[in-house]
């Protein structure tokens, strides 16, 4: 079996098989060529049912003079995810990578804005400029739904129930939840579809997509954060921001009001409650305030 045609067929597998989203597959797929960039490069001829430990180790060695550890780790475990695939297709009996120890990297905490951070980013919008109701509108439904940016690119108008306060969400895996909105969130987004959107000229296929770009199609990823980059840059913001610093603004805002753990975690669409408790490390102080409010020997 060749590289290429093994690593199209773990493709297959992680879009059928597994139901993941595009970008994860392409995140994959990256740690995979890697390892056959390598093997071209330093004309190693081996095949993917055969390649050994050792050569892997020292594919790992060579690589992590010119990345961090987390990105190594990141590595290894892709490598790890293929070699199982094969394995279950029975290609292979054994997984090279199954002693390869990945480095001890800490938990890495999310950023995260205060409430007056994101009203500044907000009120630093130029609501004169064409785009300008649209971005505001962005910003809002990023934060006020905790959204991944491809939910909110890929949000359709038929995604949003409104009267029970709801929007439809595709999350990773394509899986389906519902997320609340509030009534604030719900007014920016039925201005912009009544006052803005509406003069745009929809390309076909985009009919339904709720954010549009002025060609009439939909937002890319890169134009998302390209937007927020710019604002943070108006305003003097010295954090390091992306689209995803809103969503993580959004748990744990939640969180130090009280929220329930499993509710967040619910509207995160988070599999595991082990990736919601990440918030937890942010800001303890608020745990001791419940205990003492909350707590019957208080």
């Amino acid at each position: 079996m060749k590289w290429l045609i093994a690593l199209q067929d773990y493709q297959l597998y992680l879009n059928i098989e597994k139901g993941l989203a595009n970008n994860s597959i392409v995140s994959y797929s990256r740690d995979v060529k890697k390892l056959i960039n390598y093997l071209e490069e330093n004309e190693i001829t081996v095949s993917p049912l055969k390649i050994s430990e050792e050569q892997i180790q020292q594919f790992i060695y060579t690589t992590s003079k010119l990345i961090n550890a987390r990105s190594q780790a990141r590595l290894i475990s892709g490598l790890r995810n293929f070699f199982d695939y094969l394995i279950f297709e029975e290609f292979r009996t054994n997984n090279p990578t199954d002693l390869i120890d990945a480095p001890k990297i800490g938990r890495k905490l999310p950023d995260t804005l205060s409430l007056q951070e994101i009203d500044l980013l907000i009120s630093s919008i130029d609501l004169s400029e064409p785009q300008g109701e649209r971005n505001r509108t962005i910003i809002e439904t990023l934060y006020g739904c905790g959204l991944r940016v491809s939910e909110l690119t890929e949000l359709k108008r038929s995604d949003l129930f409104f009267e029970e306060g709801f929007i439809r969400v595709l999350g990773k895996g394509n899986k389906q939840r519902f997320v609340p909105i509030n009534t604030q969130t719900q007014k920016y987004i039925v201005s912009y579809i009544k006052n803005i959107r509406i003069h745009i000229k929809t390309q076909k296929g985009y009919e339904d997509t709720v954010f549009l770009n002025r060609r009439g199609k939909s937002l890319t990823r890169v134009m998302i954060y390209t937007i927020i980059k710019n604002l943070a840059i108006k305003i003097g913001l010295k954090k390091k921001i992306s689209p995803h610093t809103f969503r993580h603004s959004f748990a744990t805002h939640l969180l130090e009001r009280g929220a329930d753990l499993r509710a967040i975690q619910q509207m995160l669409g988070h599999e595991s409650i082990t990736t919601t408790e990440i918030y937890m490390h942010l800001d303890k102080s608020f745990l001791k305030e419940i205990v003492n409010t909350f707590h019957p020997r208080k």
